[in-house]
């Protein structure tokens, strides 16, 4: 999803949001709906958690989040506004959703994937400002800015660790131009997977062979969830026992989601990952 018109989802964001704000002006919502995981996983972190009254299907964190059938992916606007919402939260114009709540006067706020922790921080400003939680979003963004840069600081001075992202068995993975990518960037990884991307995609589909070949210190692994991948799945793969990473305890499994949101808990990932690069650079 992160993949597909980015830039034509932005431009509508841009029409979309003024018309919400203002619709917005003379009451802060009290049932907002969330098809965005990310995005429920802001609200509830911004304090406007009480405010939310349904999310989507994928979103599963937190646990007490008002969990329903709603689909993020086919969006219907019919089932939306049975729920009454005076606000929803959308990751992408799905099934012309956006247009089809405007005839049905449902205020909308379209926070497509961010592309850096600027855009993040950005989205949980616009939240705090859209919800009431102007302060609640400042605290998220300092806790955030503070989290990440203990976990860089954390890191080994000298070490010059590689890794490979693994986002499903098939090898497909994630650039440094990536946010992820940025994420791990930021620890003073290299990512193996930036000199594969010939097309530019940000997500390049790798062979064993040229993960082998590149034999990297690190190998995050973010299809634990979807595909029960582990350091024993991964030693079990045809010539993956002569990794690095898989010789030196250098597999990290990390859940799916943290992985692959743009909220607050990118803080975890680099926190799980940082500690896993102290481990083997201290080998």
């Amino acid at each position: 999803m992160a993949n597909r018109t980015i830039a034509g989802i932005a431009l509508l964001a841009a029409l979309v949001l003024p018309a919400a704000a203002e619709a917005r002006h003379q009451a802060t919502p009290s049932r907002i709906i969330s098809l965005s995981p990310t995005a429920t996983e802001d609200l509830f972190a911004i304090g406007a958690g009480e405010q939310v009254v349904a999310v989507d299907d994928q979103s599963n964190y937190p646990a007490n989040a008002p969990h329903t059938q709603l689909s993020g992916y086919t969006p219907n606007a019919e089932a939306i506004a049975a729920y009454h919402p005076d606000l929803v939260v959308l990751s992408a114009d799905s099934n012309g959703v956006v247009a089809a709540l405007g005839k049905l006067k449902v205020p909308v706020i379209l926070d497509p994937p961010a592309k850096n922790l600027a855009g993040a921080y950005a989205q949980l400003t616009q939240l705090g400002k859209a919800t009431g939680h102007v302060t609640g979003a400042k605290a998220v963004i300092a806790r955030m800015k503070t989290g990440i840069a203990k976990a860089v600081e954390s890191m080994p001075k000298g070490a010059r660790l590689t890794f490979y992202e693994e986002l499903s068995p098939d090898y497909y993975s994630a650039t440094s131009s990536t946010f992820g990518g940025q994420a791990l960037k930021l620890l003073g990884l290299k990512d193996i997977a930036d000199a594969a991307d010939k097309s530019g995609s940000g997500y390049p589909k790798l062979s064993g062979e040229y993960i082998v070949a590149e034999n990297p210190d690190l190998i995050v692994l973010a299809d634990t969830k979807c595909c029960k991948q582990s350091a024993a799945s991964l030693r079990a793969r045809p010539g993956w026992g002569t990794i690095a990473a898989v010789k030196n305890g250098g597999v990290v499994a990390v859940s799916d989601d943290i992985a692959s949101r743009w909220g607050p808990r990118i803080v975890d990932f680099m926190r799980i990952v940082a500690a896993r690069a102290r481990a083997v650079a201290a080998r």
